[in-house]
């Protein structure tokens, strides 16, 4: 069973870190303390599909959620990360309810859906050994889809109502670009923006996530509703910690003026 996805149908807290690395074994490391969710990132951080199954089978020994942000929603790509068992898909840059449509039916087989069939060759099916997979597969994927534009800003509502989709993920970064804020995706506008778009997702009955590095920003927005919340990424933890570490043995210990831009939110 899904514990993710029931878990964001029941309205539960769902904390996750975002997996960037693009190793299974930093993956596997990070399946073990205990997050709720890992973020495997296939749109920025270096992956492929082979790295991708390696992830998925090292963390699969834990009961940690993982999830697989694509590069972009092609139905072929799709196909390819649900049959090697990502069954918790992220979707990036969705901009309308008939594009939140046709993503939701490249998750499912025919009729209902696009979705072409390999189960005999596919992880998804433990090769066939799944019983009734082919029938009961949907009920397992968990599918989210990313707002990060003024257009997807204004689709919400329609995105989150669209059926299959199980939540709405909100891009702060991309989303103070579209804004005219680059760099910026604390600008109170940002902000303003991405709590008025997990209001809406709530009210479409859908759950609403971001990535959100700063503790006490994360905080905020669970208590505003978010539903599934990455606090950190596996590379902010290693380069800050690795300087962090630089600079306790050096003659001036004191951090950067300025922390490095992104940080915070993404």
């Amino acid at each position: 069973m899904n514990a993710f996805k029931q878990a964001l149908v029941e309205g539960r807290r769902q904390i996750g870190l975002w997996q960037a690395l693009a190793n299974p074994y930093t993956a596997e490391i990070c399946a073990g303390a205990g997050f709720d969710w890992l973020l495997i990132d296939g749109e920025h951080g270096p992956n492929d599909l082979p790295l991708v199954l390696q992830q998925l089978q090292a963390v699969s020994a834990s009961p940690t959620e993982a999830v697989v942000r694509l590069p972009w929603g092609d139905a072929v790509l799709i196909k390819q990360y649900l049959d090697i068992g990502a069954r918790s898909l992220l979707i990036p840059m969705v901009e309308s309810a008939a594009q939140a449509a046709s993503l939701v039916a490249a998750c499912r087989y025919p009729p209902r859906g696009t979705r072409g069939v390999g189960s005999a060759v596919g992880r998804a099916s433990r090769w066939n050994r799944a019983p009734n997979y082919l029938r009961d597969a949907e009920q397992e994927i968990c599918l989210l889809l990313q707002i990060e534009s003024v257009e997807g800003l204004n689709a919400c509502a329609e995105i989150a109502r669209t059926d299959g989709v199980d939540g709405v993920f909100i891009g702060p970064s991309d989303l103070a670009a579209a804004l005219g804020h680059l760099g910026n995706p604390g600008h109170p506008e940002v902000r303003s923006a991405i709590f008025s778009a997990i209001e809406t997702i709530r009210a479409a009955g859908k759950a609403s996530g971001l990535l959100a590095a700063d503790e006490q920003f994360a905080r905020t927005c669970l208590s505003a509703g978010a539903s599934f919340v990455a606090v950190g990424t596996d590379v902010t933890i290693l380069a800050r910690g690795s300087e962090a570490l630089v600079r306790a043995f050096r003659d001036d210990p004191a951090p950067p003026a300025d922390p490095p831009q992104g940080d915070g939110i993404y």
